[in-house]
């Protein structure tokens, strides 16, 4: 009967120390994660991308968080007479380059999770 506690304490003692190397390399996962995430969201404030609209006479681009960075216009598209459609073609430039900075920064979050061994589509907090 004393062996047989021994056994169990011995086995329930394993156990625990198997649960704390464990811990230890989820929490050193944790942190590599944490790192490449930083590193992600600095690429992210130096990958670019440009919209437009009106066959290229309007051009926004925007970094891949969706800052807005330049915004260039055809001055033939300034005639008093069609503000109107000068403002819709900014516009149109401007959320075309959000749309991209969008799927520029999903693809990028895409591969982080993907090199992490993640599922494919899970969606991190950033």
């Amino acid at each position: 009967m004393k062996n047989l506690l021994y056994q169990v304490l011995h086995w329930c003692w394993l156990k625990v120390l198997g649960a704390l190397g464990d811990m230890g390399k989820m929490m050193k996962a944790a942190q590599e994660m944490q790192g490449k995430m930083a590193e992600m969201q600095e690429a992210l404030d130096q990958i670019t991308v440009t919209g437009e609209s009106g066959a290229g006479l309007v051009k926004a681009t925007a970094t891949a968080k969706g800052e807005l960075t330049a915004l260039e216009i055809d001055p033939s598209i300034f005639v008093p007479s069609e503000k109107e459609v000068a403002e819709d073609l900014i516009l149109a430039a401007i959320k075309d380059a959000q749309l991209k900075a969008q799927e520029k920064h999903a693809s990028e979050m895409g591969k982080l999770t993907e090199g992490m061994g993640l599922p494919a589509g899970m969606n991190l907090p950033f």
